[in-house]
């Protein structure tokens, strides 16, 4: 007789919050490590086809920081559909107006682009400082490497 493989349904996973201080870390590192938080891979329980991750707050994105002369180089395009409506955004002015939508971008990037990817992605909450609404529910802080 074989073991079957056992695949996580979605009421029987247990969900955690973590938190994490993204002071002084670089933002793909971060990004990678909350990727992996967020779709669960991290687990043995991990279903490829199930919402398995865990609820990730990150604190002081405005302190995040890029390696070599990326903060020079990196922009960010969005178009508006119409002749013309292309919009470029250098990394400083972003961090500059709105550092949460930065690290935001770098780990929904590396989630799938699926509604399970969607799905995923609801349960990032980023901050620029040091505090979030998030207290209640004693996220466990862990270290990412720098």
């Amino acid at each position: 007789m074989t073991k079957s493989t056992h695949y996580a349904k979605a009421g029987e996973v247990e969900r955690k919050w973590v938190l994490i201080d993204a002071d002084g870390l670089t933002l793909g590192r971060l990004a990678t490590r909350a990727a992996m938080i967020l779709r669960g891979k991290d687990k043995p329980q991990f279903t490829p086809n199930a919402d398995t991750g865990d609820f990730v707050v990150v604190i002081n994105a405005d302190k995040v920081v890029l390696t070599g002369v990326k903060a020079e180089h990196k922009a960010y395009y969005r178009h508006s559909g119409y002749l013309g409506g292309l919009k470029k955004e250098t990394y400083k002015e972003a961090m500059a107006r709105h550092p949460e939508w930065v690290v935001e971008h770098a780990i929904k990037g590396m989630l799938p682009k699926t509604t399970l990817g969607r799905k995923q992605g609801m349960k990032l909450k980023v901050y620029a400082g040091p505090e979030h609404p998030h207290q209640a529910q004693n996220p466990i802080k862990i270290e990412v490497e720098a």
